[in-house]
C-alpha cells in the first residue's frame, strides 16, 4: 500500500535552518504531484509548497523566499527546506500524494529561542 514517512523535524531557533523529507513507497512517485502541508494548533491545515512531476514548484505566500521544495525521484523522496523559520512556523507538518487521500503521519516543528 501507499505509504509517506515523514522525518526531519524538531526545535529550531527564529532564522536558523531545517530540512524535512518525506519517504514515498508503494506507488510510482515519479509520476506524482507532491505537497507539503502544515497544520498549526487552533488553525485550518494549510498549503505550504508543491512540486509537479517536472520539477515546477509553488509556495503558499506565508514561505514564499524562505522555504524549498524539492524532490528526488531516485530516492523516492520529497524535500522542504526551511530557510529563517519564524515562530508562526510552528506546525505540524505533512506530506501528500496531490490530490489523493495519501498523506503522511506528520512531524512536529517547533521554531523557538
Amino acid at each position: 500500500q501507499v505509504q509517506l514517512v515523514e522525518s526531519g523535524g524538531g526545535l529550531v531557533q527564529p532564522g536558523g535552518s531545517l530540512r524535512l523529507s518525506c519517504a514515498v513507497s508503494g506507488v510510482i512517485f515519479r509520476t506524482l504531484l507532491m505537497c507539503w502541508y502544515r497544520q498549526a494548533p487552533g488553525k485550518r491545515r494549510e498549503l505550504v509548497a508543491d512540486i509537479t512531476t517536472g520539477g515546477r514548484t509553488n509556495y503558499g505566500d506565508s514561505v514564499k523566499g524562505r522555504f524549498t521544495i524539492s524532490r528526488d525521484n531516485d530516492k523516492n523522496t520529497v524535500y522542504l527546506q526551511m530557510n529563517s523559520p519564524k515562530p508562526e512556523d510552528t506546525a505540524v507538518y505533512y506530506c501528500q500524494v496531490g490530490g489523493s487521500h495519501h498523506w503522511g503521519q506528520g512531524t512536529q516543528v517547533t521554531v523557538s529561542s
